[in-house]
């Protein structure tokens, strides 16, 4: 953000909202930059053969690993999916 503010010659001490100057500028969020990555990530691993390393990574099950206190880690998995959902996408579209 510092560096965009550079870019429109605004210091912090101007009190403009990063909203107004990323919609100035015409930058995408860093949200939607990494839904977009995860989302080419998963196209290719979709697009692999089901013997692929990459592939048989999805079905490992780790029997007797314990997980640390509090709340649970979101797994890749989950988070493409919640992806998808978000832009109207379905997981099985070819």
């Amino acid at each position: 953000m510092r560096m965009i503010r550079w870019i429109c010659g605004h210091t912090r001490l101007d009190k403009i909202r990063n909203e107004v100057i990323t919609g100035k500028i015409g930058v995408a969020s860093i949200e939607s930059k990494m839904r977009e990555v995860r989302l080419r990530w998963f196209g290719h691993i979709r697009r692999r053969p089901r013997g692929a390393p990459v592939r048989r990574c999805e079905t490992i099950k780790c029997l007797d690993y314990r997980r640390s206190r509090g709340r649970a880690k979101k797994s890749w998995s989950e988070v493409i999916r919640y992806d998808l959902r978000t832009l109207g996408l379905m997981e099985d579209m070819d």
